[in-house]
């Protein structure tokens, strides 16, 4: 098959990976959804995501985690390019192909940060002149995580957590991410969530980010970063897998500054002292066995951005 970059016109956007530095999760909404607040750190682990004219409508899967790219209409991707189409009335196919380094289904964003990066890329490829708010909009209408990638670096979330706001941040943040091989539905963590809460009776208030996490990040200091990291979501990932307690628990032991499950799961986030730290703690946690992939990256870093257009 041949693939988008090598048509003639693609646009090829580069988006990061993210990880929630703090996730409080409020009350139900009567939308279905919960009333959020939380910390995103976009992280060096990265796709890209490259789009042509074609024929018809086409998915072109490729990189470290091709075999898991849905690539029918269900793929994000397409859907943002849809979307797009259809709200400037662009009647062409798209050709889309998605060199995948981002884990899937691992509560890092992925088909989230290839929809972000196909909005860019259709702009970029369309001349639409979009700006930055346009952008968001179309990506909060795709989901909850879409509009953090575009923006990158450090932001705070509320609402579903499609509302962003910057934060001030120092220095750099070197992660290990322990992917476990037990999967977990976002649907069934929340759910798991609201059973927990209601058996033990726990009020739930509005969320609120912590003030300690926020004077870490402004400090630039890993280890009350480290001390600060929270989710809510946890212990309902605990609750349905424990084995991802028993992982968090070894990455601490082993040396880890805090972890954390990001997100949803079943991915779980460690933060190091430092780029050796993270190497010494990559090898105590694949000796484990306790997960099936290991990956290191760095934080905070850009947003999605155009790596080549037809003029490179």
């Amino acid at each position: 098959m041949t693939v988008a970059p090598t048509l003639p016109g693609a646009v090829t956007v580069r988006v990061p990976a993210k990880v929630n530095l703090e996730l409080r999760v409020g009350p139900r909404r009567p939308d279905g959804y919960h009333s959020l607040a939380t910390v995103y750190q976009a992280v060096s682990l990265h796709d890209e995501v490259s789009v042509a004219r074609w024929d018809d409508w086409q998915v072109v899967p490729t990189g470290t985690y091709k075999s898991l790219i849905p690539t029918d209409g269900d793929n994000l991707a397409v859907r943002a390019a849809r979307l797009v189409a259809e709200r400037w009335s662009v009647d062409e196919a798209l050709s889309i192909r998605i060199d995948k380094d981002i884990p899937v289904a691992g509560g890092m964003a992925g088909g989230s940060a290839d929809a972000a990066a196909t909005l860019v890329a259709c702009d970029q490829l369309w001349g639409l002149g979009l700006d930055r708010d346009d952008l968001a909009e179309l990506a909060g209408m795709l989901g909850s995580d879409v509009p953090f990638p575009l923006a990158g670096g450090n932001a705070m979330g509320s609402g579903r957590g499609e509302q962003l706001a910057p934060v001030l941040a120092r220095g750099t943040f070197h992660w290990v991410f322990a992917i476990s091989d037990t999967g977990l539905s976002t649907p069934e963590v929340y759910a798991e969530c609201d059973r927990l809460r209601e058996r033990d009776g726990v009020e739930v208030p509005e969320p609120h980010v912590s003030p300690e996490l926020m004077a870490a990040l402004r400090s630039g200091d890993p280890a009350a970063l480290g001390a600060a990291l929270h989710n809510d979501l946890e212990p309902a990932a605990f609750s349905l897998r424990p084995r991802l307690r028993e992982l968090r628990d070894a990455g601490v032991e082993f040396g880890a500054l805090g972890g954390i499950v990001s997100g949803s799961g079943p991915t779980v986030a460690f933060l190091t002292e430092s780029h050796e730290a993270a190497l010494d703690l990559s090898v105590s946690l694949a000796a484990s066995d306790l997960c099936r992939d290991l990956r290191r990256a760095k934080g905070p870093v850009h947003g999605a951005h155009v790596v080549a257009t037809p003029r490179d």
